[in-house]
């Protein structure tokens, strides 16, 4: 039975996954007003003013700090460095940043909260309680997840490499599956899946908690089963096809795993049936370029200098790309190669390429050597935001290797995008497969929202060089 109707949907989340950097978010807003008071209190025994201006120059200052340094996924490193360390160097330069204003607007001792140590004290007190509580944070998912169990219906091709990337990111709990016979011999390649016996189990193993159930794309389930989960999830346990669980739950949706109804079916697209969502982007797009053209121009003529004295050659870069549904446009670009570079054919750029030259390297660590391309989207040919475009002559072999890649072109190619900020930089067919994963969800789920956090997260990506 075609279960695309009464399973497609989602059903109730996997919230922890999601709800816990808000819930350090409060968390620190929390310990941002304890720190405050008590230092307050122990220094002259006033208590925190809410109508202080001040106040609302230094929290939001530390709380964007905070996500800049990607301090709300505590398990997660970057450069080498654990969250502790990045909280301890974000609450430094936060400290210096809002003294220089509390100095520069001459309230420095004039207001309590400029007091003298006021604000060192408070962020040493509030340094103990953000790390104590990423510490808390991830002692807590490491034991939810030991209690956390999930049931896959099915153990094909696609749905064992869907449970192989599952069991990867071993935070959401472990694994088992109903398979027929002639599956199990997937199943016993794969010893970190727990195999509970096969279909016409499933009514036993309903009786049993489960955080959700996972029916593979390719798998043929009777009338009697498909009630069997409408039951399951009516009591309050989701039923989930693979490409729901990976967008829900990885921010993703990997084409591999894909099938034409379920595209055909799926909510979402937007950016494709909404005109009124198409002319807000487009008219966010103009307005803010002029802006970012009006306010970046001093640093683009700094980056050209800097350009022009490290190496010869000309200070762009101009490249034929791929636009919306496969026009080929030209992409401008700071140069950050050496003149020559492409002498031998064209090819992906490598992990410490020596085709880089000095200033180079750092332009494509901060990302801004894409910054002309603002001068594309004036132009209409690209977006602020949107899936990264392609060399023709590298999409002539992606198109045969990965399925559905010529629907990252449904939309304008953008200057930065949501695989930019969530995938590290790559440059093969493997990581084009990843990075399209990404693009397709944003396709898929686009909205203005989407958009601004996409915009936050390339600003932390520039500051922490995470690009490539």
């Amino acid at each position: 039975m075609d279960t695309t109707f009464s399973l497609g949907q989602e059903g109730n989340k996997l919230q922890h996954q999601h709800i816990l950097p808000v819930f350090l978010l409060l968390g620190d807003i929390i310990g941002l007003v304890f720190s405050l008071t008590l230092t307050l209190w122990l220094h002259s025994g006033q208590l925190l003013d809410w109508f202080d201006p001040l106040f609302y120059v230094f929290v939001p200052l530390e709380l964007i700090g905070l996500y800049l340094t990607d301090t709300y996924y505590p398990d997660t490193q970057i450069a080498g460095l654990r969250t502790p360390s990045r909280i301890f160097i974000c609450n430094i330069i936060v400290s210096i940043i809002t003294a220089a204003i509390f100095y520069l607007t001459g309230v420095w001792g004039k207001d309590p909260l400029a007091g003298r140590l006021i604000l060192l004290f408070s962020l040493g007190t509030f340094t103990m309680w953000a790390v104590m509580s990423r510490l808390w944070a991830v002692k807590w998912v490491q034991s939810h997840s030991q209690q956390t169990r999930w049931l896959m219906l099915g153990a094909g091709e696609k749905a064992i490499q869907f449970a192989q990337t599952f069991v990867k990111l071993n935070s959401l709990g472990r694994l088992f599956v109903l398979a027929e016979a002639d599956q199990q011999t997937n199943l016993l390649a794969n010893s970190s899946l727990n195999w509970l016996g096969s279909l016409s189990d499933l009514p036993r193993c309903s009786q049993q908690h489960w955080s959700g159930v996972v029916v593979a794309n390719q798998i043929d389930l009777s009338d009697a089963q498909v009630r069997q989960l409408m039951e399951m999830r009516l009591h309050g346990i989701p039923v989930y096809k693979i490409p729901d669980v990976c967008e829900t739950l990885w921010y993703k949706l990997p084409s591999s795993l894909l099938q034409d109804s379920w595209l055909a079916f799926g909510a979402g697209f937007n950016l494709t049936s909404s005109s009124f969502s198409l002319k807000l982007k487009q008219l966010t797009d103009i307005v803010l370029a002029w802006l970012l053209l009006l306010f970046l121009s001093p640093l683009m003529l700094l980056i050209a200098l800097a350009i022009k004295l490290d190496s010869p050659g000309s200070v762009f870069y101009t490249q034929v790309r791929t636009g919306q549904e496969g026009k080929p446009f030209r992409v401008y670009k700071f140069r950050s190669m050496c003149q020559d570079a492409e002498k031998s054919g064209v090819q992906w750029a490598q992990t410490r390429d020596p085709r880089i030259t000095r200033v180079g390297r750092w332009l494509r660590l901060s990302r801004i050597d894409e910054l002309p391309q603002i001068l594309n989207v004036l132009r209409g040919e690209m977006s602020l935001i949107g899936p990264r475009p392609e060399r023709p002559e590298f999409d002539v072999k992606l198109k045969q290797e990965i399925p559905y890649y010529d629907l990252r072109y449904v939309v304008k190619p953008g200057i930065t995008g949501w695989a930019q900020v969530m995938y590290p930089y790559g440059a093969s067919v493997e990581d084009a497969y990843e990075k399209l994963a990404y693009d397709l969800y944003y396709i898929k789920n686009y909205s203005f929202l989407l958009d601004l956090a996409i915009a936050f997260k390339t600003i932390r990506v520039i500051l922490l060089g995470k690009g490539r």
